[in-house]
């Protein structure tokens, strides 16, 4: 099973489940694990801050992140990573907005993975 959630509720996560950032840049106090591989591409995303447009953003992630990692190896390197615990994907924005870690659980998902926002 792999978690998502954000750094808000990061003091929430139980203790047995590991956090990993998956953020171009996380926050600053965050001295946790990172996966740079699934962070959206800084052109892109500026595009989006500027105009807002998802359907850009999602094709662009899909095309310059997703398309280019293999899911296997991607949930055999976050095991290893977490030192074979559960983990978390983690990022900035709440549940119900838009956010490119909600584009990683799904890819998860096709890919035979079970990938869910944890329920803190």
């Amino acid at each position: 099973m792999i978690f998502t959630s954000y750094f808000a509720k990061l003091g929430k996560l139980p203790p047995d489940v590991i956090p990993i950032s998956i953020c171009g840049k996380a926050p600053d106090w965050y001295k946790g694990l990172q996966y740079k591989k699934l962070a959206p591409k800084y052109q892109f995303f500026i595009e989006w801050k500027r105009t807002h447009d998802n359907a850009y953003y999602i094709e662009y992630f899909e095309q310059e992140v997703l398309a280019q990692l293999n899911s296997d190896i991607v949930f055999e390197e976050l095991s290893a990573l977490s030192g074979g615990q559960t983990f978390a994907l983690i990022c900035y924005e709440r549940p119900g907005d838009f956010c490119h870690r909600h584009l990683v659980a799904d890819w998860f998902c096709k890919n035979g993975y079970r990938c869910e926002e944890i329920d803190i």
